[in-house]
């Protein structure tokens, strides 16, 4: 055999070795997220190798980012009647969901933050739904944080929709400490799910937010009728955002919207998919969010949470039921999974 065949079949073989051996080289040993070609061969795994993709994002996760679960609640300041198209959505005002508009009151949200708190959790996150925030929106915003900060020590989180760069600018200047926005799903899948705005509008508001020195949580819902080609393209999306946080969400089909009719995912599909994106993104925050209640049940949660998730929403989300959060706390508790202190350096 010559050299250069010699080297043609080392190529070969090298090629055809185990996605899972190789990760562990260069996810585990080396910290570098796999690529999209990467994850989706990781996505298409058999069902019978779950518990070892399991254990290597479990692995990575305390290899890179330690033992510790960061715990957040989340409160709606403005519900339904969003312009915005979001297939998934029952806050859209466009669909015939049973979901209305409503505001609730600085005091409600300061009480909110209160019971957050004494949850252990170390954020609170005030969402709204709207295409983007107007001058009303930002000064209950603004005058929420600041009631806050006078009787909850928590880091607060907001998410309201695409900005300008002078709302940017503002919400720095409030202090926020993250900022959410999600992608939702691949570039070449978003069409499908919106039309009423671009996943290129959403990618510069996440741009201005992270140049403003904000922290940037992106993340989207899994289940919405992509292919697993598409999902590893959104990895790898998210990678090349470098988020500081994923959370990761499950369609819930919610009745009167365009998605409403859609299959809930499969628990090995949806865990196959928390190891690939562990795997894709080794040194970020990866979230359990809506829709693993659902999806996952108390086992599946817990398969999660060993095999690479170190974040959770506790409490309900925006229009759906959550855990009751004493649930949760206990699931982390009989997990040996501390959960992270607040850290005022933020």
């Amino acid at each position: 055999m010559t050299i250069a065949s010699d080297q043609i079949e080392q190529a070969a073989h090298a090629d055809e070795r185990d996605i899972l051996e190789i990760a562990r080289e260069q996810v585990l040993e080396q910290g570098v997220g796999l690529d999209a070609e990467q994850t989706l061969k990781v996505l298409q795994l058999p069902d019978e190798r779950l518990e070892e993709l399991l254990q290597l994002a479990h692995d990575v996760r305390m290899q890179w980012c330690g033992p510790e679960v960061e715990v957040e609640g989340i409160i709606s300041l403005k519900t339904g009647g969003c312009p915005e198209d979001c297939h998934f959505c029952s806050q859209s005002g466009l669909f015939t969901s049973p979901v209305r508009s409503a505001w609730i009151d600085i005091p409600s949200l300061v009480e909110s933050a209160k019971q957050t708190a004494k949850s252990g959790a170390t954020e609170f996150c005030i969402v709204a739904a709207v295409r983007g925030p107007d001058k009303r929106l930002l000064s209950q915003v603004a005058a929420g944080i600041e009631a806050i900060r006078a009787e909850v020590d928590i880091e607060i989180a907001c998410s309201l929709g695409m900005l300008t760069q002078e709302q940017v600018d503002q919400l720095a200047a409030m202090g926020v400490h993250r900022y959410n926005h999600n992608l939702e799903t691949a570039r070449s899948h978003f069409p499908n799910v919106v039309t009423t705005h671009s996943w290129e509008e959403r990618w510069d508001t996440l741009r201005m937010v992270r140049d403003a020195g904000m922290e940037v949580c992106c993340g989207g819902i899994l289940g919405m009728g992509e292919t697993l080609e598409q999902r590893a393209e959104f990895a790898a999306d998210l990678a090349s955002l470098e988020p500081d946080e994923v959370p990761l969400n499950f369609l819930n089909p919610r009745p009167g919207t365009p998605f409403g009719d859609l299959e809930v995912l499969e628990p090995i599909e949806a865990l196959k998919s928390v190891g690939a994106f562990r795997l894709a993104l080794p040194r970020t925050i990866l979230r359990y969010a809506g829709g693993r209640e659902i999806t996952l049940g108390d086992l599946g949660a817990k398969q999660g949470i060993m095999g690479g998730i170190n974040a959770v929403i506790v409490g309900n989300y925006l229009t759906t039921l959550g855990r009751p959060v004493e649930s949760d706390l206990d699931m982390l508790e009989d997990l040996s999974m501390p959960i992270k202190a607040l850290n005022d350096t933020l």
